[in-house]
C-alpha cells in the first residue's frame, strides 16, 4: 500500500464496546484477517462504550474486510448485555460505518464500497441503514432517535426501511448499522477545567453546535461526565467540514464560556484541521492521517 495511491479509501467503523481489550483485539484482527486491509488506528473508550478502528485499503478490499469485522462483532458485542450502554449515541453493535474518500476523485468509489459493505453485511443478518447523500439525507442523529428501541418501533412501524439485510426489524442482539460514504470527519473532546459540571457541557454543546444561539456550521456537540476519569466534564463534537471550521475555532467557542484543561482527538484527523491550532491546550491521542498513511507506506 501506498499513501499516495489515488484510489486508497479510508473505512472508519465504530463499535460499541469500549472496555474489553482482549475482544477488541479479536475484532481488530479479523477485521484485517484476510489482509486487504491495513488497520491505522484504534481508539477505545469506556465512557462513552465505543471503539472507533481506521481501516484503509482500495476499492474492493475494505467490504470484505468489514464484514469479516462484522462477524467478529456478532461474536462478541451484545447490546442486551447491560455492560454495552455506554454514554455515546448508538443504534448498534457494529453502530457506524462510514466509508471515507480523501479527495473529490475518490467520492465515487467511496459511495461504490459503501453499497458493496451494505450487501455484505446484509448478508450476515445485519439491517443497514444508508445515511447522508447515499440515504436521501438521512442523519445519524436523526436515525438514532430513541436509540436501538426507537429505531426498531420505527422500523417495524414501516417508516425506516433498512437498504440492505432484515428489513422488517432490528438484529436482536446487534441493532442496526447506520452507513455512509463521505469526506474526513474530525471527531474531537474538549475536556473543561474543573470544577465545571455534567450541566455547563451541556450547556456549553448546546449553545455551539449547528444551530445553537452560537452555533459553529457543521458541529455536533453533545455535553457528558466521564465516570472512567474521576467526573470531568466533556463536550464531544463531530466536526464534519474541518476547512470550514478548524479546531482552534471550536476550542476558542468553548473557551469563551468555560476554561478549557484539554482535548482529545478521536481516530485521526487531516493535518490541515489542526492549523495554527493553540500550543497551550495539549491534545492526547493527536494524530493525523497523511502521518497514519506515511507510516505503512
Amino acid at each position: 500500500m501506498t499513501a499516495t495511491a489515488d484510489d486508497l479509501l479510508l473505512a472508519i467503523p465504530n463499535v460499541s464496546e469500549g472496555a474489553d481489550e482482549a475482544i477488541l483485539d479479536a475484532i481488530g484482527a479479523a477485521f484485517t484477517a484476510a489482509g486487504g486491509a491495513t488497520l491505522l488506528d484504534v481508539h477505545a473508550d469506556a465512557d462513552h462504550g465505543r471503539t472507533v478502528f481506521t481501516l484503509a485499503g482500495r476499492p474492493g478490499q475494505l467490504a470484505p474486510a468489514l464484514r469479516d469485522g462484522a462477524a467478529a462483532v456478532l461474536e462478541h458485542v451484545d447490546l442486551r448485555d447491560p455492560a454495552r450502554a455506554g454514554l455515546h449515541p448508538h443504534v448498534g453493535a457494529l453502530d457506524v460505518v462510514p466509508l471515507v474518500h480523501l479527495d473529490p476523485a475518490r467520492r465515487g468509489a467511496a459511495c461504490a464500497e459503501a453499497l458493496h459493505a451494505g450487501a455484505l453485511l446484509g448478508e450476515l443478518g445485519l439491517p443497514c441503514v444508508l445515511y447522508g447523500p447515499l440515504g436521501g439525507g438521512r442523519t445519524r442523529a436523526d436515525l438514532r432517535r430513541g436509540g436501538p428501541a426507537g429505531l426498531a418501533a420505527r422500523v417495524r412501524a414501516g417508516e425506516v426501511v433498512p437498504d440492505f439485510g432484515p428489513r422488517e426489524d432490528l438484529h436482536p442482539g446487534a441493532g442496526a448499522v447506520l452507513l455512509a460514504a463521505r469526506p474526513p470527519l474530525v471527531a474531537f473532546n474538549v475536556e473543561l477545567a474543573a470544577p465545571a459540571t455534567l450541566a455547563d457541557a451541556q450547556a456549553i454543546a448546546a449553545r455551539i453546535r449547528e444551530g445553537g444561539p452560537d452555533g459553529l456550521p457543521g458541529l455536533r456537540a453533545i455535553g457528558l461526565e466521564l465516570a472512567h476519569r474521576d467526573g470531568v466534564a466533556q463536550v464531544s463534537m463531530n466536526v464534519e467540514d474541518h476547512l470550514a471550521l478548524p479546531l482552534r475555532d471550536v476550542v476558542a467557542a468553548i473557551a469563551a464560556h468555560a476554561p478549557v484543561a484539554a482535548a482529545e482527538l478521536v481516530g485521526l484527523a487531516p493535518q490541515a484541521a489542526f492549523a495554527d491550532f493553540p500550543t497551550a491546550v495539549p491534545v492526547r491521542n493527536r494524530r493525523t492521517v497523511e502521518d497514519a498513511l506515511a507510516r505503512v507506506s
